[in-house]
């Protein structure tokens, strides 16, 4: 996977997820894929559209995932911003409906 990313990518989730925070280069994104796997016992996506121009990238997505700690299943939307560098993954800035349930999926609180 390392060769679609940007040495300077970043992917920035939201801070209320237990997966929260700036992910930095392939390393981070590394660990990112991690801590997914951590949390989430399944994570599906249902459904796609995609909006690109030029090295700009709008994807909204229909999740179904089931957290690992709580065996609750959710569905719910994720918007994500992607920038791209020379045809490489640089910046993705995903937005949730609902960060509270999700979060709550992932750890019961």
């Amino acid at each position: 996977m390392q060769e679609f990313l940007d040495p300077d990518i970043v992917l920035h989730q939201a801070e209320g997820l237990p997966y929260g925070g700036q992910w930095r280069g392939p390393a981070g994104l590394a660990r990112f894929m991690a801590v997914m796997a951590r949390t989430w016992a399944s994570f599906e996506i249902l459904a796609q559209e995609r909006l690109v121009d030029g090295d700009r990238v709008v994807v909204l997505s229909q999740v179904r995932a089931r957290g690992r700690a709580t065996g609750v299943e959710l569905e719910f939307p994720i918007l994500q911003f992607i920038r791209l560098r020379e045809g490489r993954l640089a910046e993705v800035r995903p937005f949730y409906w609902d960060t509270a349930a999700v979060a709550a999926a992932c750890t019961g609180r």
